[in-house]
């Protein structure tokens, strides 16, 4: 068995999807989790702007989803779903899968936290203006855009992994 830093290609491989769910994960539920601590308050005084208020509160949950499709994506293109040929996977191209699942892992993480705070900063706009909700909602998208280009630059890398 051909080993990289004492591991495995397989176990490499199973790191970097475990670290790209695991990081996307954790950052959107705190990131969800602000959000919802303003936005609670916000619909205590007005339930009708729960409408307003749901997409800015689940904004910060796209990140866990970068990472969930990461995380699948490097099980798939090495053959780990299924009982395909997995164990065949070299050691050098199993890291190589895991630096790949880095950027994800580290940018939807601290992303997600900061979509978050800046979500419960725009449900305070909604809260006085819900008038201006399509135009709040931009405030915490601009950090997502940094998400995106992670999930795009770990595909690049995985895709070049393999």
């Amino acid at each position: 068995m051909e080993v990289f830093l004492g591991l495995q290609g397989v176990h490499w491989v199973f790191l970097g999807a475990a670290l790209a769910a695991i990081g996307g994960g954790m950052g959107s539920a705190m990131g969800i989790t602000y959000a919802a601590q303003i936005a609670a308050g916000v619909m205590a005084e007005d339930p009708d702007k729960f409408g307003n208020l749901v997409v800015i509160v689940a904004l910060p949950g796209t990140q866990g989803i970068y990472g969930f499709i990461t995380a699948i994506l490097s099980l798939i293109l090495f053959g780990l779903l299924g009982g395909g040929a997995g164990a065949k996977v070299a050691a050098i191209s199993g890291f190589k899968a895991f630096l790949a699942c880095l950027p994800v892992a580290f940018v939807c993480f601290a992303s997600a936290i900061y979509q978050g705070i800046t979500s419960a900063a725009t449900a305070g706009v909604v809260a006085k203006k819900p008038e201006a909700t399509g135009k709040a909602i931009v405030l915490p998208a601009m950090v997502e855009t940094y998400a995106v280009l992670s999930l795009i630059i770990s595909i690049f890398l995985l895709l070049a992994a393999k």
